[in-house]
């Protein structure tokens, strides 16, 4: 293994243990509930207010600390989430162990967007999309594994050896990163005012909405295909965890064919992405009700949506390549802000047409996001060079 593909396996281990920590929780609120005596929706608390943490801190924290040694901030962001981890397993109050999540939180963008950034100059420019989609890994997986796991290692054990198993994940790659990633100190130290001046580029706006939009014609729809596999395709509880486990692995699957195509042919495959969306929605409008058809449609869809992760950085990336680790931050709010807006308006077409139409608002999505991206296809700063020096 050489030393950047390393560094990247290392980033994908501290994305999974971050993204871990996130969506773990989720599978084990029930025994949070249980143990500290609330209501569940209290305890959901532990979801919300982390992912509002996150929505904060997005915009603001990578810019704040973009001058500062890269690996120093790697180490600080892995030892809070080690040490809150740690405290919410022995924590006797559920408000203990609330505080213990939401601080971590805050450092959440920051790993992430510092980890797709050292991913990607890492390696060549064209190679970059399939260093970026290494790291998407970690994250997918964290989204999958995560709930399940946790799940299974409460119930089996207890609260606090979850928590603990949370800790202990974050231990490993805050070790790997102390003993095998060499200092990165900011070569380039850009200020906070020339940074900000991307957002004055019309297409840096372009390429938000669009990710607003696609993002959200995925999650808005992903959101409620719990209940829509239940009383739509009259899946059983069990089919139900079988079929979203398979639309998890296949985001793994996504994120590596994603890489490769953002490549070879980036322009081609942004562009046809939404319509393959729009098809495959189609079909589940029409077919949907059929229990072993949703199945492969969710399998289908699962690599998509692990595709649109890929595209979704590019395309905020290709754009603000002069300030990448900005650019990672404004993709990770573009994301949630796309999956909360279309996650209430999908409410609504489930309340107008019924939880069997909720498909509709992936589609609204979707199509008002061609518009977007292809306003954005035109050549990138650094792919307008490129065009010269091989001319020249």
């Amino acid at each position: 293994m050489t030393k950047n593909n390393l560094i990247v396996f290392i980033l994908t281990i501290g994305v999974f243990s971050i993204l871990n920590t996130e969506m773990g929780v989720i599978g084990i609120l029930p025994i949070v509930a249980s143990t500290y005596n609330i209501e569940i929706s209290v305890a959901g608390l532990l979801v919300s207010l982390f992912a509002l943490a996150v929505a904060v801190s997005g915009p603001i924290l990578p810019l704040l600390l973009s001058k500062y040694n890269r690996k120093m901030i790697m180490i600080i962001s892995l030892g809070t989430f080690f040490v809150c981890n740690v405290i919410s397993a022995f924590a006797g109050s559920f408000w203990l162990v609330l505080v213990a999540r939401v601080v971590p939180a805050f450092l959440h963008p920051v790993y992430v967007s510092l980890s797709f950034a050292i991913a990607s100059s890492s390696v060549s420019e064209k190679e970059a999309p399939k260093a970026v989609a290494k790291v998407m890994v970690g994250v997918s997986a964290g989204m999958v594994l995560g709930v399940p796991v946790m799940s299974y290692i409460a119930n089996l054990f207890s609260l606090e050896i979850a928590m603990l198993a949370f800790a202990l994940v974050n231990l490993i790659a805050l070790a790997l990163t102390i003993i095998y990633v060499p200092s990165m100190p900011v070569k380039e130290k850009m200020s906070y005012g020339s940074q900000l001046k991307i957002l004055k580029d019309i297409n840096l706006w372009w390429a938000l909405i669009a990710v607003i939009l696609l993002n959200g014609a995925n999650f808005g729809v992903y959101s409620y295909l719990a209940d829509y596999l239940e009383r739509v395709s009259l899946l059983s509880t069990e089919f139900v965890s079988i079929t979203l486990l398979i639309f998890g692995l296949a985001n793994i699957l996504g994120n590596v064919i994603a890489g490769r195509l953002l490549s070879q042919r980036p322009l081609s495959f942004v562009g046809i992405y939404p319509f393959l969306l729009t098809v495959l929605f189609l079909v589940m409008l029409f077919l949907g009700n059929m229990g072993f058809v949703i199945m492969g449609i969710v399998l289908i869809w699962g690599i998509l949506v692990g595709c649109a992760a890929n595209i979704n950085q590019y395309w905020i990336t290709r754009v603000a390549s002069n300030v990448p680790d900005f650019a990672n931050a404004l993709f990770l709010v573009a994301t949630n802000v796309g999956t909360c807006i279309a996650a209430f308006v999908c409410g609504i077409f489930i309340d107008e047409f019924g939880i069997n139409n909720v498909v509709l608002g992936g589609i609204l999505f979707t199509v008002l996001s061609i518009g977007f991206f292809f306003a954005g296809i035109k050549k990138s700063p650094k792919e307008k060079m490129l065009k010269v020096n091989k001319a020249v």
